[in-house]
């Protein structure tokens, strides 16, 4: 599937008139069909940001559409999962999937609802109230996949999960993502486990965007270099870098060949997030539109 699943330019959210901005001048673009994970440390604008995706809040600055439109316009299009995961507690779990198809007629995915809810071995007649955190996830993302939507905005989803429930809801994520061609943009603080699962990825920082684009291509612009302390790395960007006696490590972007004397490795999506997070000051780097030059 082709096209763009979301675009923001000059995007700002602010919260009261003398609030600290909780995006600002945020532009960037994500396309259609993929897994675009949504990086950053607490208070980078991550939920802010897929709040205004779902249309449940406005933005204060600049503009922000969703397949093309007003995200207002296109909630039924839309699934969304909150850190929250907002259910219905006294229901049990079998009239909370009967409640999803009510909301969606048309829409609803009986079999993909189900087949979330039986790999977690959950009892029908079980109460939302009754079940573990990890238990409310899954019926949440039930619900949200049942909706067969278009855009499915997840927010620290997996947070509250076992490693094998993650593994397993990752796979079905990208699986859907595969099948249907659903659009899955998710926040996550767990970054190694990010990594062979998204395609897109979107930096945030002070809520600000740090990086953004396809995961192979951001990653392809930067190496990882050892060397000795006192050599020089006057020719390329530096992203960060830190010594330990006589050697220095740096994530860079090379402007050009690397001479022999660095030892130069492909960074990890973690290896690249963390140095950014931790360098602020480094350069932004948009490669998700080919209009937009690196800054």
């Amino acid at each position: 599937m082709t096209g763009t699943a979301m675009e923001a330019a000059a995007l700002g959210k602010r919260f009261g008139r003398r609030g600290k901005p909780a995006l600002d001048g945020c532009s960037f673009r994500l396309p259609r069909g993929g897994v675009c994970a949504v990086v950053g440390p607490n208070g980078a604008g991550k939920s802010t940001l897929l709040s205004l995706a779902a249309g449940l809040t406005r933005p204060t600055a600049g503009t922000l559409t969703v397949l093309g439109h007003d995200p207002a316009e296109v909630r039924e299009r839309i699934a969304y999962v909150a850190q929250d995961k907002p259910l219905h507690l006294q229901l049990t779990v079998a009239d909370t999937l009967r409640f999803g198809r009510e909301l969606n007629p048309g829409r609803w995915d009986a079999r993909v609802a189900e087949r979330i809810v039986d790999e977690g071995d959950l009892d029908p007649t079980a109460r939302i109230r009754t079940l573990s955190g990890g238990q409310r996830t899954r019926v949440a993302l039930a619900l949200a996949l049942g909706k067969r939507p278009e855009l499915l905005l997840l927010d620290e989803p997996m947070a509250d999960l076992d490693p094998l429930a993650r593994h397993q809801l990752m796979a079905a994520l990208m699986a859907d993502a595969a099948e249907h061609g659903t659009t899955v943009v998710m926040s996550s603080h767990v970054v190694a486990e990010l990594e062979g699962a998204c395609d897109h990825l979107l930096l945030l920082g002070a809520g600000h965007v740090r990086l953004a684009g396809p995961l192979d291509d951001l990653l392809a612009a930067h190496r990882l270099v050892t060397g000795r302390a006192d050599a020089s790395l006057d020719a390329h960007t530096v992203v960060e870098s830190r010594t330990t006696g006589r050697q220095l490590t740096a994530l860079v972007r090379p402007e050009g060949p690397l001479d022999d004397t660095w030892q130069s490795a492909a960074p990890t999506l973690e290896e690249l997030v963390l140095a950014h997070l931790r360098a602020p000051q480094a350069p932004v780097l948009r490669l998700d539109d080919p209009r937009e030059a690196a800054v």
